[in-house]
């Protein structure tokens, strides 16, 4: 399969295009965000207003139809200056991901578009208290009564959950069948039995409200499951290949943002007689910055072609991307502390915030650790 990627006229203008409105209307919001740890809800509306909730959605049902990749370079752009931001677009993807895959044409035309204007935001409740990476292992079910779905159990982790009027569910349907009894369903706010808790207080990106969703009996039409009983734990690894390259585009422009503000820096900050960017060592340390994370960029770009072709390995450049884009993001962003010394530390500069949300990329949307099994899973199945 081909590994490479196109950056066409339209992906730079629209990479300007998000550039000018990241740094005109999230910038100057992004510390306050971040203090306050309250969701953006006036960046939401300049998202949907800019049709940027919808991108990833066809124009039938509301959207933009855009492919992967400018998906990837939007998500970047809005990272770059506020990583809470960011997860505004990345959830709406991930949410939407399973009604995408599996939901039928009347469930689509029913549910997306609503979506694709950003009427609902839409998160995604897959982890449980005792089931995070091992998603397999939830207890959440869901049983049938007539011409009604029972769910009951408790989602952990789940980003955007107060902000959200819809939620796809990972439910067990037939609870001693392992992955292979798991089964998606859309739940809506205001069903009767479902509700959120309360925010976590987080290391990072602190303006993404992350809560548990609990279901109590919660009743929801037949018709909102969605595709066939029992193959929802597969829907959802295919929501992931899609999603976890994103989250590398995320950390791309994480450590980009860093970038830009340890160069700003070093650049006007005097030492010794002269700026601290004219030390050999200082240099060093940037361009090691900008080297890698302009390669962790070039592997998610792949990833997104990818994704678009439909290629057979975009689980293992799915993973890839996430893994090294994430690393990097996080190295970078020590790097930059490093190079603001004891400013670094503090909240008067944006690096400690970067520093900070670096880190919930090498966490969410599976670690770092299942990235390496994944990916050396891949590397062995296709040897054998």
């Amino acid at each position: 399969m081909p590994d490479g990627y196109e950056l066409t006229d339209e992906h730079l203008s629209f990479r300007e295009v998000i550039r000018e409105i990241s740094r005109d209307k999230i910038a100057p919001r992004a510390a306050e965000i971040d203090a306050t740890g309250e969701f953006p809800w006036d960046v939401a509306r300049t998202l949907a207003e800019n049709g940027l909730l919808g991108l990833h959605i066809s124009e039938e049902h509301g959207g933009s139809g855009a492919d992967t990749l400018t998906f990837c370079i939007m998500v970047e752009e809005i990272a770059r200056v506020c990583a809470s931001s960011s997860v505004i677009p990345l959830v709406q993807k991930l949410g939407s991901m399973p009604l995408l895959v599996a939901g039928s044409q009347e469930q689509k035309a029913r549910w997306l578009p609503a979506i694709a204007s950003g009427d609902d935001l839409v998160s995604y409740c897959i982890s449980e208290p005792d089931a995070g990476s091992d998603a397999a292992a939830m207890r959440t079910t869901a049983v049938r009564d007539g011409d009604q779905w029972v769910l009951n159990g408790t989602k952990a982790w789940i980003s955007m959950a107060s902000a959200s009027s819809a939620f796809s569910v990972l439910a067990k349907t037939d609870p001693d069948a392992g992955a292979k009894g798991v089964s998606a369903f859309y739940v809506r706010r205001d069903d009767p039995g479902f509700s959120v808790g309360r925010a976590e207080s987080k290391l990072g990106i602190r303006g993404s409200p992350t809560c548990q969703a609990y279901f109590a009996d919660c009743r929801i039409p037949a018709d909102r499951l969605l595709g066939d009983r029992n193959r929802g734990f597969t829907y959802a690894m295919q929501a992931f290949d899609h999603t976890r390259l994103v989250v590398g585009a995320q950390a791309v422009g994480i450590a980009q943002g860093a970038i830009d503000a340890a160069s700003t820096y070093v650049a006007e900050r005097r030492q010794f007689g002269k700026p601290v960017g004219a030390f050999q060592g200082v240099q060093f340390m940037l361009a090691d910055m900008m080297t890698e994370t302009s390669a962790a960029r070039q592997l998610v770009y792949v990833a997104a072609a990818k994704a678009d072709r439909g290629d057979d390995d975009l689980t293992l450049y799915s993973s890839m991307a996430k893994l090294k884009a994430g690393d990097v993001a996080m190295r970078v962003a020590v790097d930059a502390v490093q190079l603001h010394g004891g400013y670094g530390y503090t909240t008067d500069y944006p690096v400690e915030r970067y520093l900070r949300d670096a880190k919930i990329t090498q966490i969410y949307e599976g670690t770092q650790e299942i990235q390496r099994l994944v990916i050396a899973r891949q590397l062995l199945g296709r040897l054998s």
